[in-house]
């Protein structure tokens, strides 16, 4: 055991949990061999469907050296969003992971403070950290890195945790103590593949991102196609169903992340509300929030197809 890396590893990982991280694991920075040909092989099935940004930096999203040179260890971190209370209304349901303000810009302020907290400690280190931001593959690291095993809904898993957390990364040019990947815990059940409706889950651990449910409500631009109506159980933006029936999930616990507290308005508007709501009106209740993604033009169109209107 080298002494240096061991002791900044324990650093990094206490930080990282001083500052709301849940989980904090390292792998060393490699070519992901294995990946390669299971890329390679969903994209060219079609997988991605209009998600074009797939094909790009192939080998970018492979081998993190090459996103910053002279990489020499992956960190991997987990950051919880699952609610206290989950948003019981007569509307339309979106994801947990939206109910707040955009994980994107909460998570960096914690990733920066970190990164900080490293350069003063360690002097001059080499870093670049992302969320859910740039071509990595961010599932295979958190393999690598310990902190959860790819359940048969192609999410990261945790035994303590279940898979409502958002991963993170940074890339360091320095050594450290790496961990050891985890045993896989979804033995024979299937509940995720048997609940979805859209039968996104073709085979263990694959997804048909084209499929999706959340593909279909944030990523798909284009007019949704007519075969899929009445297949969404009234998801307007994003889904929960393969993360909800996961037996994992009991052992969720709420975050304690108070900027991921629900917004009220989804609480109080009905289906009437949202479908009559204004441009401007709209804007300014998903400001701040993922929901500005879809934009009020493409929140209007998920409501009308669950509506049967297109």
């Amino acid at each position: 055991m080298n002494l240096i890396e061991h002791t900044r590893a324990k650093q990094i990982k206490q930080w990282s949990i001083d500052l709301g991280f849940d989980q904090c694991g390292i792998s060393k920075a490699a070519y992901l061999e294995e990946e390669s040909a299971r890329l390679e092989d969903w994209l060219k099935q079609g997988r991605h469907g209009a998600m074009t940004y797939m094909e790009n930096y192939f080998d970018l999203r492979l081998d993190p050296r090459k996103l910053m040179p002279g990489t020499q260890s992956v960190v991997t971190l987990t950051y919880n969003y699952f609610p206290r209370n989950e948003i019981q209304t007569d509307g339309y349901k979106i994801s947990k992971y939206a109910y707040g303000e955009d994980y994107h810009v909460v998570i960096k302020d914690k990733l920066k403070i970190l990164m900080r907290q490293v350069n003063h400690a360690w002097g001059d280190v080499q870093m670049r950290s992302f969320v859910d931001s740039a071509p990595i593959l961010e599932k295979a690291w958190a393999v690598k890195s310990g902190v959860g095993w790819i359940g048969k809904n192609g999410n990261i898993l945790s035994k303590k945790r279940g898979s409502f957390f958002f991963l993170a990364e940074i890339l360091m040019d320095v050594k450290l103590e790496t961990d050891h990947e985890v045993k896989d815990h979804c033995g024979s059940c299937t509940k995720c593949i048997d609940a979805c409706p859209t039968q996104a889950i073709y085979a263990p651990m694959q997804v048909d991102g084209s499929k999706c449910i959340s593909y279909f409500t944030i990523e798909l631009k284009e007019q949704i196609p007519s075969d899929w109506k009445g297949k969404w159980e009234d998801w307007a933006f994003g889904c929960d169903i393969c993360q909800d029936v996961c037996p994992w999930n009991r052992f969720s616990k709420p975050t304690h992340e108070i900027r991921f507290a629900p917004k009220e308005h989804w609480q109080q508007n009905s289906k009437e509300q949202w479908l009559s709501i204004e441009e401007e009106v709209f804007k300014k209740m998903v400001k701040g929030t993922p929901l500005e993604r879809s934009k009020w033009k493409g929140f209007l169109n998920n409501l009308r197809h669950l509506e049967g209107d297109l």
